[in-house]
């Protein structure tokens, strides 16, 4: 069985590696030449723990191979970026355009498979599209629905052992897609139909979302009536039947805070409670921004003089190095618009450069500054010895304990 990858970003690439390690012949496609040549050279462009040694390992055995343009295979995988438009109409060019790419090289018996998030019914557009371009091939290539629905950090592991649901535009693209994702998955495969497939993806991620605004809109509440929010959730979870995430800066990565807009797109007087969430995980960034403002200046009226800030961290989560949609970064950019007269130290231990920003060190970050602002919980903050001579604004718990 040769497998084809249409990108190599932090799903494609994971994937592509896992399923080549388990013997498959693979060919990973990415539009970036620098990309293509990092993973031939058994070399990876992302941080996750465990990928670069096991990207090594496939490249140097021939299992995979990455090329700028895809190549005849048995196994089509569309494994691109679904981002939305200005207005959160969710875009599916790159899903398209990847389709076209392959149309082609189908053949009889293929097995076509989108794993990129979409809004739902895409798998069935890029059937028609498929036929419409190959009549031929109608009722006899499979086409389904994948979504992955891994933790960046833990990617190989959940690759491999979480369950995955699969939805075939017929029963028998359905049986293709199980055949193909048991030769490198673990986890149970569920079956269902492509258009309940790609609504269990948007359906995660939104549950996910509404359960953040909960925690970010607690902390809201706490810092206005005086209360340690992470003391409140610590005891409120002390219920056998509650669960409160803890808050944060907002929401960001390319999942959660892009899928439920999917929904709230295509049924805008449905989705009230998925919308309201949207709603207060965006207003959360707006907050830190306002609450950091603050800050700068009640320092400025005790003590006389302008005081430099330690902003920490621009990923989306903790202890990866994906910016993608991620607060953090955003918060920067708009305190940045009013602190160019200030000392500002900007700390990413995961990264070690940025094309906007100057980055400093973390010990450096917080050594320098009178207000350190932790946006994101690394752990490397969490091992910071506390000054007293600080003040401190914890947006993600690095205090908590």
């Amino acid at each position: 069985m040769k497998v084809c990858f249409i990108g190599l970003g932090y799903i494609g690439l994971p994937t592509a590696v896992v399923s080549a390690s388990k013997g498959l012949t693979v060919i990973g496609v990415d539009i970036n030449e620098d990309i293509v040549n990092t993973v031939n050279e058994g070399k990876i462009h992302i941080v996750e723990p465990g990928l670069g040694e096991l990207t090594r390992s496939v490249v140097e055995s021939g299992n995979l191979t990455a090329s700028l343009k895809p190549e005849l295979s048995d196994v089509y995988l569309v494994v691109v970026p679904t981002p939305f438009k200005g207005n959160h109409e969710p875009d599916i060019s790159y899903v398209e355009a990847a389709t076209v790419s392959i149309i082609n090289l189908l053949k009889e018996g293929d097995t076509y498979i989108i794993e990129s998030t979409s809004p739902i019914g895409t798998t069935e557009k890029m059937a028609e599209l498929i036929f419409s371009l190959r009549p031929e091939l109608h009722n006899k290539i499979n086409i389904a629905y994948c979504p992955e629905r891994v933790l960046p950090g833990n990617v190989i592991f959940e690759l491999e052992n979480n369950d995955r649901v699969i939805g075939g535009i017929d029963d028998k693209s359905t049986d293709a897609a199980i055949e193909f994702y048991t030769k490198f998955v673990r986890g149970k495969l569920h079956r269902t139909n492509a258009r309940t497939a790609e609504m269990v993806k948007l359906t995660e991620n939104s549950s996910r979302d509404v359960q953040i605004a909960f925690a970010n809109e607690l902390s809201i509440i706490c810092n206005k009536a005086g209360i340690n929010v992470w003391e409140l959730i610590e005891l409120a979870n002390k219920h056998p039947r509650v669960n409160i995430l803890w808050p944060g800066c907002g929401v960001g990565g390319h999942c959660i805070a892009v899928d439920p807009y999917f929904i709230t797109s295509d049924f805008p007087e449905e989705s009230k409670i998925i919308a309201k969430a949207r709603e207060i995980n965006n207003y959360k960034t707006l907050w830190c921004v306002e609450q950091t403002k603050n800050a700068i200046l009640k320092y400025e009226l005790e003590n006389g003089r302008k005081p430099s800030i330690a902003l920490m961290g621009l990923a989306f989560k903790p202890n990866i190095d994906d910016l993608r949609e991620s607060p953090a970064k955003y918060i920067v950019e708009l305190l940045l618009q009013e602190l160019t007269e200030r000392d500002v130290f900007i700390a990413e231990p995961n990264i070690s450069t940025h094309n906007r920003f100057k980055l400093t060190s973390y010990e450096e970050a917080y050594k320098n500054a009178d207000i350190v602002v932790f946006l994101v919980a690394h752990k490397e903050f969490n091992a910071i010895k506390q000054a007293n001579d600080k003040v401190l604004l914890d947006f993600c718990g690095v205090l908590k304990n």
